[in-house]
């Protein structure tokens, strides 16, 4: 019966890992042909039926991006506003979000209350009052009106309170009474702890801010200032046509948020192994 049983659950767990590749595989199949079309040469991939390998890999379309169409300087405008933008938002969102934690002050929890509330407001609302405010301050046709926005974001907030709330009182009492500062506190014991929800905080902050497309068009009028996906959808107008051209963009534009996500993978891990003994 035993045997019977172990059996079971054996074919049980090779159906389900074998379902989950299928799956991984048919998700990857996409992103491998974008990756594959940015090497054909013009019109290969417009095809029928349409080719999966380049017959002839060919750099052009790269050279064109950044070459013709200096598509480089948009990357590296895209990279300055999305690297401030997630490094000022995590200083300032772990700082919140232990505050609303674990400091006792008046009015936290009805504060915190409002916060919250605001998640239940699309983003397209906020949007008019949002630009009139960064008008008022100056900030149109300039990258702080598209970074500013982003530092301190109510999802970030509540994401960092939550973790927190696991860290103990008494090691956090244990260090004040050893004559440890507040900051001192955050940065020796409050930051190692939550160090996994930083990095998905990070990689959440650095994929929204990479991937915008309607702010920067909003804020920004002058387009040597245009970010990557604002340069890429006047791309889409003027080359509609070249199909191997768009995924070769598609391809700049995914790269970055990829390798981001494979070097914060360990921290994930430590989360999850965190939870789990705890």
């Amino acid at each position: 019966m035993s045997v019977s049983r172990n059996q079971r659950d054996r074919v049980a767990q090779i159906a389900l890992h074998s379902a989950l590749i299928v799956f991984g595989v048919l998700s990857l199949i996409p992103l491998l042909w974008m990756l594959s079309a940015s090497f054909m040469a013009t019109g290969e991939a417009s095809s029928f039926p349409p080719a999966l390998i380049p017959h002839r890999p060919t750099l052009e379309h790269y050279r064109d991006l950044f070459g013709r169409l200096a598509l480089g300087r948009y990357a590296l405008n895209s990279a300055f506003v999305a690297v401030v933008t997630t490094i000022a938002a995590l200083g300032i969102n772990a700082s919140a979000g232990y505050a609303f934690a674990k400091l006792r002050f008046r009015g936290r929890d009805q504060t915190f209350r409002i916060l919250a509330a605001g998640l239940a407001i699309p983003v397209q609302v906020a949007m008019l009052p949002l630009f009139l405010l960064v008008k008022s301050l100056g900030l149109v046709n300039n990258y702080g009106g598209v970074i500013v926005p982003g530092l301190a974001s109510i999802f970030g907030i509540f994401l960092v309170r939550q973790y927190a709330l696991a860290i103990p009182d008494d090691l956090l009492d244990a260090a004040r009474i050893d004559g440890a500062s507040e900051f001192r506190v955050f940065r020796s014991i409050v930051l190692p702890t939550i160090k996994p929800v930083l990095a998905t905080l990070a990689l959440w902050t650095f994929l929204a801010t990479w991937n915008d497309f309607m702010w920067p068009l909003i804020v920004l009028s002058d387009d040597r200032k245009y970010t990557l996906p604002v340069a890429l959808a006047g791309l889409v107008g003027e080359h509609a046509q070249d199909v191997e051209l768009m995924m070769a963009g598609a391809v700049i534009t995914v790269l970055p948020v990829l390798t981001l996500f494979l070097f914060l993978q360990r921290y994930y891990v430590e989360g999850v192994t965190e939870g789990s003994v705890k």
